[in-house]
């Protein structure tokens, strides 16, 4: 649980970086090459790692290569598509905390999808999260169809993608290497957003002639993708879906920081008090999970 909760910790800080990138990247080249490029320096990352270590990729033992692709566009193409957007219009901390609601909709996901049952405090945890998420889009009668609502609840679709492709990782992905699902996922996703980027986006060749520019899709790509979904996918392994969605508790913290000193952007009273009322219903939500993970472990080791 120690590497766990190390592991949990130190990509709530590198992810948080993910939400600056972007805000920072959007003027340039757009949501479109964002996600490829993102995609791009991550696999390539990964791959080094991998030659550097020999890891060589069984392919017999890999399951359908169709269900390996839905994996990946839902872990990553999609819902980096859809964050990208949102940021269009939301602030880079207001999609952070947004983001906070990850867990919620993996329990959600997990109940209608993959017959988990949802319990009496993880309801309770449910109902309180959405009363949060509720008032950190600042819903009422004059905002319900503004722009800001409808890249809110896109900012939303991301954490349901996100949801599902955790539970799908952990159901199908389960014994494969934690290294060969990171790089399949994003070499997968970035041919996917490669094509996609070629049709609809912009700015595919400015990352290589402005280095400020490449600095960005650069962290963007290694740490924000490459490194971090080392440890996500890890967290996965090693606990569940939904604790290694819990990293999104800790990531609005720290993008907030970003944010603040980075973007001059301004944390609202109703951003934060809906923050602590989510955070509060995750931790409900997930109370009895993390004790299930940490039983199972002290199990394991006897």
């Amino acid at each position: 649980m120690k590497k766990l909760y190390t592991a949990l910790f130190l990509l709530s800080i590198i992810w948080s970086t993910s939400f600056l990138f972007i805000k920072l990247l959007l003027n340039d080249i757009g949501p479109e090459a964002i996600v490829f490029y993102r995609c791009f320096f991550g696999a390539v990352t990964l791959l080094i790692i991998m030659l550097i270590k020999k890891v060589k990729i069984d392919f017999k033992n890999l399951p359908k290569m169709s269900l390996i692709i839905i994996i990946s566009l839902f872990n990553h193409a999609i819902p980096w598509l859809f964050l990208s957007f949102s940021e269009t219009h939301l602030q880079s901390n207001e999609a952070a905390i947004l983001n906070a609601f990850t867990p919620i909709a993996t329990l959600l996901i997990g109940y209608f999808f993959f017959s988990q049952r949802i319990k009496r405090m993880q309801g309770i945890g449910l109902f309180i999260g959405i009363i949060g998420l509720m008032i950190m889009m600042n819903i009422n009668p004059s905002t319900i169809f503004s722009n800001n609502i409808i890249y809110s609840l896109l900012m939303l679709f991301v954490t349901f993608c996100y949801g599902l492709g955790s539970h799908l990782t952990k159901k199908y992905l389960q014994k494969i290497d934690v290294l060969t699902i990171s790089f399949l996922t994003l070499a997968i996703s970035g041919v996917f957003s490669f094509i996609y980027m070629c049709f609809v986006g912009k700015g595919t060749v400015k990352p290589f002639v402005n280095l400020e520019v490449f600095s960005g899709v650069f962290g963007l790509g290694v740490l924000c993708s490459g490194l971090a979904y080392l440890l996500f996918y890890y967290m996965v392994k090693e606990g569940s879906a939904e604790f290694a969605t819990m990293v999104t508790y800790i990531v609005p913290v720290f993008a907030s920081v970003w944010g603040f000193f980075f973007l001059d952007e301004p944390l609202t009273y109703k951003m934060v008090i809906g923050l602590l009322i989510v955070l509060l219903g995750v931790f409900i939500t997930n109370s009895k999970k993390k004790s299930k993970i940490s039983n199972s472990k002290a199990n394991a080791a006897s």
